[in-house]
């Protein structure tokens, strides 16, 4: 309780602190009164004022933590709110929407490409070149890296291209939808095959996919929000040339700020490929990353596919090269570099201990050819020592031939090689003729062909460490594995591809060979 002072003492009070017309507490009189008798000499008051005077600052100093204590919890309590807040906003995002998007997991990507990682978030290029060998996962970084950017860039749509529009299903596609998988992000994404496309959920953002083959379909795409920003050439070294990438870009990439190309394909043996010159060219705006298996953890692979890399490294050092590294190593146009033409002797004939046979229709001025041939699985040699051509000729007429020429007899007319040991692979492009054959009873049977099949059975023949053929036996043969070479443009630049034209022993012999490059991984 607070008691006004008399007058009297009040006055005395004065002299010492002004305290004048204020209304002093009980303490304050006291205090007021200790240090008049301080001031008259009382010893006694003198130390008494001075302990109070301590108390006072204790007091003081007391509060003043007291206040600082309450101002640091208060601004805890609203960093607490601020974060219980947050956590509630992200529990209502995982609700609604899946996982909440971090980003690319670092252990989803070979060592190769992670230092590009940070090329491509900050878009310090335009045009990302990928060149490598067989199993450098470089179409796994690319997918991966989409659908990063499409989680990250609300305005963005992708556009991926092949040469042919109907391996996009097969490759591509899937390529995209396991990188969706692999990122946790299956609710989030709807991906369709007709039409081919993947539509990101929430945000209605699309993932076209289109071939060079069809130019209008390329140029008649219109996102329903934003604008074309991501384009992927797949097996760039498919397409027709840097004017056909060029013409695609200019159609395709309208409006938008940012843009993101990526080109990938395995080197050609070529120097004189447009694609191995085209990544030699100097552009401000590209950064070309070159990769191989070796910096790919092996379980990625498994054993069986890096024992195959192995054999091919010890049996034709020059394809592993090309293939596996990545390396260009070719010099000319000849497609086939690994020829040799000898004679086969009967000794080694003698062991062959399983044929291959095939057929290429013909009649003219288009031929009909036969080959025979032996593959040893171990040294990956190929032997070609039997033909039949003719122009003119039925159905009827060529089985009779065939088996008139192959059913062979030894010294006492048993026959110890026949034509019905194996089977006859045929091109399938005439399936009437292979079913006369088999009224015939010839042990024939259609190649079964699918998009790629060429491409994969040309490479499969170069990748053999030796095709030895016989010039007596297989002259036409030995003429056209020895003068078949690629394509050129009207600048004598290589073109990528295979030319239909003068091949139809080759052609014979990969149908033969069906049952062993059809096994992926051959």
């Amino acid at each position: 309780m607070k008691l006004p002072l008399q007058t009297g003492k009040i006055e005395k009070a004065k002299s010492i602190n002004d305290a004048s017309n204020k209304n002093l507490t009980v303490t304050n009189a006291i205090a007021a009164r200790m240090a008049v008798s301080a001031m008259s000499g009382d010893t006694k008051a003198v130390q008494l004022l001075l302990e109070a005077n301590g108390n006072m600052r204790d007091q003081e100093e007391i509060e003043i933590k007291r206040k600082e204590y309450e101002l640091k919890a208060a601004e805890l309590k609203i960093k607490q709110d601020e974060h219980e807040a947050e956590m509630a906003k992200l529990q209502e995002q995982k609700s609604h929407h899946g996982p909440v998007y971090r980003g690319i997991p670092c252990l989803s990507i070979a060592p190769a490409f992670h230092s590009v990682q940070f090329d491509i978030e900050d878009h310090t290029y335009t045009e990302f070149d990928f060149t490598g060998g067989r199993g450098s996962t470089k179409s796994s970084d690319i997918s991966l890296d989409i659908i990063d950017l499409i989680m990250k860039h609300q305005e963005v749509n992708a556009l991926v291209l092949r040469n042919v529009g109907n391996t996009l299903r097969d490759s591509v596609f899937n390529q995209l939808v396991w990188a969706i998988n692999e990122l946790g992000l299956e609710s989030e994404f709807k991906p369709t095959k007709s039409p081919c496309e993947i539509t990101r959920i929430a945000t209605g953002q699309k993932i076209f996919f289109r071939g060079a083959d069809d130019p209008y379909k390329i140029k008649s795409i219109k996102p329903e929000k934003g604008y074309i920003g991501i384009v992927w050439f797949e097996e760039l070294d498919q397409f027709a040339g840097p004017e056909t990438v060029r013409n695609i870009e200019q159609s395709a990439m309208r409006g938008g700020d940012l843009a993101w190309v990526f080109k990938s394909f395995n080197p050609p043996k070529s120097a004189n490929n447009w694609t191995n010159e085209y990544v030699l060219l100097p552009k401000d705006n590209r950064i070309v990353i070159k990769s191989d298996y070796l910096t790919v953890p092996k379980k990625w692979l498994g054993q069986n596919w890096l024992d195959e890399a192995e054999q091919l490294k010890k049996l034709n050092p020059v394809a592993y090269d090309n293939e596996y590294l990545g390396k260009v190593n070719g010099t000319g146009g000849q497609v086939f570099e690994n020829v040799t033409v000898r004679e086969i002797t009967q000794e080694e004939r003698n062991q062959f201990d399983r044929i291959y046979e095939g057929v290429d229709w013909g009649w003219y001025p288009d031929p009909f050819h036969f080959s025979r041939m032996y593959y040893n699985t171990e040294t990956m040699k190929l032997y070609i020592y039997g033909e039949l051509r003719c122009n003119k000729k039925g159905n009827e007429e060529t089985a009779k031939m065939v088996r008139e020429k192959f059913d062979i007899k030894d010294e006492h007319g048993s026959i110890k090689q026949s034509i019905d040991d194996g089977i006859v692979y045929c091109d399938s492009a005439e399936q009437k003729s292979t079913e006369d054959w088999r009224s015939f009873g010839m042990p024939a049977r259609n190649v079964e062909k699918g998009p790629g099949s060429v491409d994969y059975s040309m490479k499969w023949l170069q990748r053999c460490a030796e095709i030895v053929i016989d010039p007596v036996d297989c002259p036409e043969t030995v003429k056209e594995f020895t003068h078949y070479e690629y394509a050129r443009d009207k600048d004598g630049k290589v073109i990528t591809g295979y030319p239909d034209k003068d091949n139809h022993a080759i052609d014979s012999v990969r149908y033969a060979m069906f049952p062993v490059w059809r096994k992926r991984g051959q």
